[in-house]
């Protein structure tokens, strides 16, 4: 058996992983991270740590059952996560709106979570953050939601989305700027 060398591309990892248990093993622990990351980012509303660890639980298997039959079509690898991971939020966000969180009963121990009061702001701030960043196209708000909020590298974004890193550092940069001016805009009107 092989070891593993890292840093590997997920996709070398996904082309060893059926004949090498540790390269299947590492693709689905770096496949688990980056669709974690991703879904918490997304469902952040909906609460997301839960869910977010649902949907990668949902992507890793995904993963793994399409691994015998998965071929390389030009695109890295990285891209054909994205989108099960992008499939499998739109099914739990459709899911999240329609019924209603279960809750303990009584709770054993004294809750040490932050208060209603610090949820609030931190949920208020989320949200006007996402609001501000659907003012901007798609591809730029999905590029912002990869780089900052998932942490993914330039090269790791553009292989994802399919870009070239040139292409992603340039519309990083007219969405930081676009953000700039709503976030002004918002203040102005706050003000008036």
């Amino acid at each position: 058996m092989e070891g593993v060398d890292t840093p590997t591309s997920l996709g070398e990892l996904a082309s060893r992983a059926a004949i090498d248990a540790v390269a299947r093993e590492e693709l689905l622990r770096r496949v688990r991270d980056l669709a974690v990351r991703y879904a918490r980012v997304r469902l952040g509303r909906f609460g997301a740590e839960d869910l977010a660890q649902d949907v990668a639980q949902e992507v890793c298997m995904a993963v793994l059952t399409a691994l015998p039959t998965y071929e390389e079509r030009g695109l890295p690898f990285e891209a054909f996560v994205y989108r099960i991971t992008s499939r499998k939020l739109a099914d739990v966000q459709r899911a999240a709106m329609r019924g209603p969180t279960p809750v303990e009963e009584l709770p054993d121990q004294v809750d040490e979570s932050p208060t209603p009061e610090a949820t609030a702001v931190l949920r208020d701030e989320a949200a006007v953050a996402l609001s501000l960043m659907h003012g901007l196209p798609e591809a730029q708000r999905e590029i912002l939601i990869l780089r900052v909020a998932v942490g993914l590298t330039t090269d790791e974004t553009a292989d994802a989305l399919g870009m070239t890193t040139g292409a992603v550092r340039v519309a990083q940069h007219r969405a930081l700027g676009r953000l700039r001016t709503l976030m002004v805009e918002r203040k102005a009107g706050d003000v008036a």
